[in-house]
């Protein structure tokens, strides 16, 4: 069942700390990014009237709780605020719930920031800290990691579809060369297929640059009422669909390990809401956690027919300015993937894009752009749509 919303939303500002290692404080880098969508909107902190904040292990740093810290921070105290988590898709639901709430009318301007700091507990623990995204009885307490589920994935992808491995060390490559232009990227490095396929094993088939790093970073945005947007006169984007779906928590309650189901569900919703077909998106930012991901995103999204994805990939179609750019700002694999701040930082780069600000990364055209996020292996999944106005 589709909603009715009173209000068209819009995003109105955009701001990012670079992701990667940083020594700042949660708090300190979710500031950072607040005030500079708050500068990129144009406006003063006193008229937002709530705040939605993206984060899952804030315990590492010794801060949960986040909404007051930042509204606190801002100097804006008595606004209201939400704490919201849901694994690796925490920063687009958390953007799904404050549109919700602008298009309802309860509040004609917002922030959404989404944040993670996780690289000074070391792999071990940050390694464990994600397990608990999954589920964790039957996944994460038997030793299956991320790593290895979607190795699981991949496996059964090459064996379903005429795939090779250089098929996904392709996916890594080009993504690294979007990175490249991103001065914001966590691994800003041109990588080769043999430098892929010669990396560590991690879960074969999946190897070291298969797989996207552990990051910190924040993001946040400024999304508001068209009137809003139109009397501030700044520049903006028009959210025109928002979809989200589930799928089953574990990997083994699923029909088909080369699809995710929630990714389907929140893609379709998205389109109907938008009246647009996937052939009418000229990019988007989708959740690359592996490069078994990236392929699989694609086509559950509608971009390719099941089993063309690596085709795709092989024939250039996905790159920069090609038939449809995935990830122009390097994905996870090489943006990097502060798993709260995700998804937001998606919408900021689509933001970036539609308002002329990408620079050398700059897809030719674009009118409309996708994001796409999920948490743990797709068991939710929010799909947003974007126009430039």
């Amino acid at each position: 069942m589709s909603a009715t919303f009173v209000e068209k939303v819009c995003v109105i500002g955009a701001g990012s700390t670079k992701y990667g290692k940083l020594d700042d404080s949660i708090s300190d880098i979710s500031i950072q990014a607040s005030v500079d969508a708050i500068g990129s909107a144009g406006i003063e902190p006193k008229e937002i009237k709530a705040g939605y904040i993206s984060n899952v292990f804030g315990i590492a740093d010794k801060q949960v709780h986040l909404g007051p810290v930042v509204m606190s921070n801002l100097g804006i105290s008595e606004r209201p605020s939400l704490t919201i988590e849901s694994a690796c898709g925490s920063g687009s639901i958390s953007f799904r719930e404050a549109y919700a709430n602008v298009a309802a009318g309860f509040y004609d301007v917002v922030l959404v920031t989404g944040v993670e700091k996780v690289t000074h507990t070391g792999t071990d623990w940050t390694t464990t800290y994600f397990s608990y995204c999954s589920d964790f009885f039957y996944e994460g307490q038997s030793g299956a990691s991320f790593p290895g589920l979607f190795a699981s994935m991949a496996r059964a992808y090459l064996t379903e579809f005429k795939a090779t491995e250089e098929d996904f060390a392709m996916v890594a490559v080009k993504n690294h060369e979007n990175g490249l232009l991103n001065p914001k990227a966590h691994l800003r490095k041109k990588i080769s297929v043999d430098d892929v396929m010669n990396s560590a094993v991690v879960a074969s088939p999946l190897k070291l640059y298969d797989c996207c790093p552990f990051s910190d970073g924040a993001s946040s945005v400024i999304i508001c009422s068209e009137k809003f947007a139109k009397d501030h006169g700044k520049d903006y984007i028009e959210v025109i669909g928002s979809g989200r779906g589930g799928s089953p928590a574990a990997l083994q309650g699923r029909e088909h390990l080369t699809t995710i189901p929630s990714t389907k569900i929140a893609a379709e919703a998205a389109y109907k809401m938008a009246g647009i077909t996937p052939k009418d998106v000229d990019f988007a930012e989708v959740h690359d956690c592996f490069t078994i991901a990236e392929v699989i995103d694609t086509e559950d999204l509608g971009f390719f027919e099941k089993g063309k994805g690596v085709e795709a990939v092989r024939e250039g179609q996905t790159k920069l300015n090609g038939s449809i750019s995935i990830n122009p700002s390097g994905g996870l694999k090489s943006k990097g993937h502060p798993i709260g701040a995700t998804g937001v930082g998606q919408i900021v780069e689509v933001f970036d894009q539609l308002t002329g600000k990408a620079g050398e990364r700059t897809v030719n055209d674009a009118k409309i752009g996708l994001t796409h996020n999920f948490g743990a292996t797709g068991a939710s999944c929010a799909v947003h749509l974007f126009k430039s106005v």
